[in-house]
């Protein structure tokens, strides 16, 4: 009863998260902006919802299996981000006018 509880709390809270991070990205105007609100996604979202459903499927080799889905959507996750974010820096001529990017020529 309790591990039902606890499960459906964190699977509703991976779900809000979710739809208040969907709204964030139809509600900024710049890409790099709205990234910001897809890593939320990706990272505090899937995170809940799965951890929820191993706590509704008690210990198994799912529950081992969907651990390993956790950790590679987080190493994934910020590599996916940072190679967004640098194409859009180096492709959109109009970036300085869309926000502020400092240029380290250095790091090309």
């Amino acid at each position: 009863m309790i591990r039902t509880i606890i499960g459906a709390i964190l699977i509703f809270s991976g779900v809000v998260t979710m739809v208040v991070a969907t709204i964030g990205i139809f509600r900024f105007k710049y890409v790099l902006n709205r990234m910001q609100a897809a890593a939320l996604i990706d990272t505090l979202g899937i995170l809940l919802l799965l951890t929820g459903l191993i706590v509704l499927s008690g210990f198994s080799a799912l529950s081992a299996k969907t651990l390993l889905i956790i950790g590679f959507l987080w190493l994934a996750s910020p590599v996916t981000s940072h190679l967004i974010a640098r194409s859009e820096v180096m492709t959109n001529p109009n970036i300085k006018e869309e926000c502020e990017v400092i240029h380290d020529e250095r790091n090309i």
